[in-house]
């Protein structure tokens, strides 16, 4: 160890300066409104820089001992990171315990990791393990939909945790519907985001011009998108990898522009209001009713309340994400779906086995876009208005990443990190400034300790069984 450490010292060092150096902007000061006369001004936090820096000083440091095989001294230094952590919770700055005190954990978890990582993995070979695995998997599927159910009727269904819980069942929706097209078709797809506006649109047009109710809309509007994703498909279909993914990207973009331009349409940046929203068997949710109509209060004989919307639209798309994943599930059995993984795996040889490599693609793209239509038909009736500006590139990026963090085609991994990416901000909006911090190191920690996801393993559609010694098939 003598002979390593001032290697080791240099490298910490080295990281600490660089963390300085980036983190004096983000960290060290922040403009704070000193006064109408005076204008803007800066906050100095340069002690929390300074804690910052020596907890990544000690992080790397203990990093390096651990890779190096000397767990213990690493295992300790964690632990006195986290009882430094423990020590500032009476501190101003909030952010700061939270930092030290996970730096801390990871750094005892870094310590630990090879030891239980052999025997995870040596449990998790064995029939008893694998046994186990696909009934965890099972389990944590239906513990999660029993959740969701009875969620409104927690102690923690007010009003943001229901307005979150929609947004994020639309993420799902959204990402199991991508994840046909990437995760089960392995065809790169950067504009999906597109399928998304043209649902959105078409509910918002046909309602507001047409009278058309949502349930009448909802499968006009998936129809609509699973056109524009056959459109999609024909110029892509001799498309792969990088260029795949420009093609696509640069089908979004122009459907952005296209709305933000055809002003006689779509009124243009101005957007689309005065949505209606679902209804209850024609019932509206409201306070009072419109001529002709009833509240859904009324046609209850209880008393209103504004959560009451939330809780029914939150279940609306809960339903529209089961029935989601149930066909995607039942896709996956079909020859259709085997067919995807097919061609995820190798192009070359499908077309060696007779597998139509046009039709595959186009009914990817197709049924993905449909899913996308249809939640962009349920985004456009919640909001009641919608705008260009709520379909750019960011949103098929944020998607994109909910696949690929929850792991290539798995289905409960893209609710996991649906979860992770579209929850965890909200969470940590108590640190302030500092949550996007944490949200990237959220990221980066996942993709470190897990590459290919969170959840990486994924059950075959079909399991070719072993012939049985002395048997038939």
């Amino acid at each position: 160890m003598g002979a390593r450490l001032p290697s080791m010292l240099k490298d910490a060092g080295l990281t600490a300066f660089v963390a300085a150096a980036l983190g004096i902007f983000i960290v060290g000061f922040r403009t704070v409104d000193v006064g109408s006369r005076k204008g803007l001004g800066f906050d100095y936090q340069f002690a929390d820089l300074a804690v910052a820096v020596v907890t990544i000083f000690l992080g790397r440091l203990g990093l390096s001992l651990a890779a190096a095989g000397l767990r213990w001294p690493a295992i300790t230094l964690g632990a006195a990171l986290i009882a430094a952590g423990a020590s500032s919770l009476e501190l101003p700055s909030g952010f700061l315990h939270w930092f030290v005190g996970l730096g801390g954990v990871l750094l005892v978890i870094r310590g630990v990791w090879p030891w239980a990582d052999d025997a995870i993995t040596a449990a998790a070979r064995s029939p008893s393990g694998i046994s186990l695995g696909r009934t965890g998997v099972k389990w944590s599927g239906w513990l999660l939909l029993a959740a969701a159910v009875a969620m409104p009727f927690t102690p923690f269904g007010d009003q943001k945790t229901m307005d979150l819980g929609v947004l994020i069942l639309t993420y799902v929706m959204l990402g199991w519907g991508l994840n046909i097209v990437v995760g089960l078709a392995g065809l790169l797809d950067l504009g999906y985001v597109a399928f998304y506006a043209v649902g959105a649109y078409s509910y918002a047009l046909l309602s507001t011009q047409h009278g058309l109710g949502f349930w009448v809309v909802l499968p006009i509007a998936g129809m609509m998108a699973a056109l524009f994703g056959v459109l999609l498909g024909f110029p892509v279909l001799r498309l792969r990898g990088d260029y795949l993914a420009i093609v696509t990207l640069g089908f979004g973009e122009i459907i952005r522009l296209v709305i933000l331009n055809w002003f006689d349409l779509t009124n243009g940046p101005a957007g689309i209001g005065s949505i209606p929203g679902p209804t209850l068997f024609g019932a509206v949710f409201a306070e009072t009713a419109p001529a002709g109509k009833q509240t859904v209060s009324q046609m209850l004989g209880i008393p209103f309340d504004g959560i009451h919307r939330l809780i029914f639209l939150y279940y609306i798309i809960l339903f529209l994400a089961l029935i989601t994943n149930l066909f995607t599930q039942r896709m996956r059995r079909l020859p259709v779906g085997r067919a995807w993984e097919a061609l995820r795996e190798d192009e070359t040889a499908c077309r060696a086995l007779g597998i139509n490599p046009t039709n595959t693609k186009l009914t990817a793209f197709a049924v993905g876009a449909m899913f996308a239509g249809f939640a962009g038909s349920f985004f456009a009736a919640k909001q009641r208005f919608i705008s260009p500006e709520s379909f750019t590139f960011i949103e098929s990026a944020i998607i994109l990443a909910i696949v690929v963090l929850g792991g290539m085609g798995s289905q409960i991994g893209v609710v996991l990190a649906a979860v992770l990416l579209i929850g965890l901000p909200e969470w940590f909006r108590d640190l302030g400034n500092y949550r996007m911090l944490a949200f990237g190191l959220a990221m980066v920690l996942i993709m470190v300790f897990r590459p290919r996801g969170l959840v990486a393993h994924r059950e075959p559609s079909l399991r070719l069984h072993p012939i049985k010694p002395g048997g038939g098939g």
